[in-house]
């Protein structure tokens, strides 16, 4: 009988290699998956943050202006 293994010798390499190949796209979509998380995640505080800078910007306009304290005077 004929050896299966021995009649293929680059297929146990080329099996390896391409399972190193899944993990590494499996890594690579993982990656991925977190950069997109991270910039979603990035742009809804920013937007959260600009909102709160306009609505303290328009607060600040309503509101009346201070009154200057008058500076006292040294004896």
């Amino acid at each position: 009988m004929a050896d299966t293994r021995k009649a293929l010798p680059g297929a146990r390499a080329q099996a390896a290699s391409t399972a190193s190949d899944q993990r590494t796209r499996m890594v690579l979509d993982q990656v991925e998956k977190e950069r997109v998380a991270s910039d979603a995640k990035t742009a809804r505080l920013k937007a959260l943050r600009l909102a709160k800078e306009a609505e303290e910007e328009a607060a600040k306009a309503a509101a009346p202006p201070k009154a200057k304290a008058k500076a006292k005077k040294k004896a």
